[in-house]
């Protein structure tokens, strides 16, 4: 299968970075062809302006070259991955322009789905899974990310996985690395 898997985070040498390698090795060594969105590094805008803005009363309206550019890259595979760092209880503002620019109505919502029948959202979350739980924030990411995004889209295998511990020292970062590798030999 081919797999876009899209990247947010300013550094190219990340846990998060890091994670996405471990995600595409695993999913390479099971036959499946990677694409990789690095979309810092790509220079993507996440800003949305009104080339790009949704028009409800047009379904085929046409969205500027840059996100037709990124739909096209979507069109080209057949399923999504995104990984990112949590920040604010949700994804970088990067990822969610790029959503909210590109997977726009017409396309990903409204009179068209979302081309893919797979997505899934792999979170690199700072503290560990009693921290969310306590406060109800992976309950809160997962009705906002999951249900919100990937559901309203009409995506039919949807996953959001937290992999907590980033910066509670070992073993949090092997962990979200095997837990990435792990991903990606399910996937």
């Amino acid at each position: 299968m081919k797999v876009l898997l899209v990247v947010a985070h300013p550094r190219s040498d990340s846990l998060t970075h890091a994670a996405a390698n471990a995600f595409a090795d695993a999913a390479c060594s099971n036959g499946h062809d990677i694409e990789v969105a690095d979309l810092m590094t790509e220079g993507f805008d996440p800003v949305l302006r009104q080339p790009d803005e949704p028009d409800w009363s047009d379904p085929n309206k046409v969205y500027s070259a840059e996100v037709r550019a990124e739909m096209a890259r979507i069109e080209r595979n057949e399923a999504t991955v995104l990984i990112f760092p949590i920040w604010w209880w949700s994804m970088p503002a990067l990822l969610k322009g790029w959503i909210d620019r590109v997977w726009n109505n017409g396309w990903a919502y409204g009179d068209k789905q979302y081309p893919h029948k797979r997505a899934w959202m792999l979170a690199i979350a700072g503290s560990g899974a009693d921290a969310y739980a306590k406060r109800g924030y992976d309950k809160a990411m997962h009705t906002q990310l999951d249900v919100g995004i990937l559901d309203y889209c009409g995506i039919a295998e949807t996953r959001l996985e937290f992999l907590y511990g980033s910066i509670e020292g070992a073993p949090g970062p092997e962990n979200i690395l095997a837990g990435a590798r792990k991903l990606g030999s399910e996937f």
